[in-house]
């Protein structure tokens, strides 16, 4: 398994533990009376499973084991692999912060690092399907 991969996985896997335990936390605010401002993290939760588990885990299996790009690439560049990894996971944590604190105080600050956490996850998307689009081939 490549390094890059294993980084996906094991990151991938670290974002499930934290997704779900937010999603409890979520589940008990009722019975646990918190505040009604801990609604703002239910975004926080959606991206923290689907973008921090679902996405990191399927880009790091299908770079792994999708079909051999060519015998002397058989992965495409590791080095798009890892950039993506990269701003992926930076675009994760600014939306982490941005999002409730957006929420919270609606200053344009919060708002442009929203932007700027999702630039990074779409140029993620982009370098992640470029390297993989050639793998995608007819027998």
């Amino acid at each position: 398994m490549p390094p890059v991969t294993r980084w996906y996985i094991r990151t991938s896997l670290v974002f499930l533990v934290l997704s779900l335990a937010l999603g409890a936390l979520l589940a008990a605010r009722t019975p646990l009376n918190l505040p009604a401002a801990t609604g703002v993290l239910t975004p926080i939760y959606f991206h923290l499973l689907f973008v921090g588990f679902v996405a990191q885990l399927i880009f790091g299996v299908v770079f792994w084991l999708f079909p051999k790009h060519t015998k002397e690439n058989p992965r495409g560049s590791e080095r798009l692999a890892w950039i993506a990894y990269w701003l992926l996971n930076a675009g994760l944590v600014l939306r982490l912060i941005a999002e409730p604190a957006n929420d919270v105080s609606r200053r344009p600050f919060w708002g442009w690092l929203l932007v700027v956490s999702a630039a990074a996850q779409l140029a993620a998307g982009i370098l992640f399907a470029a390297n993989t689009w050639p793998r995608v081939k007819e027998r």
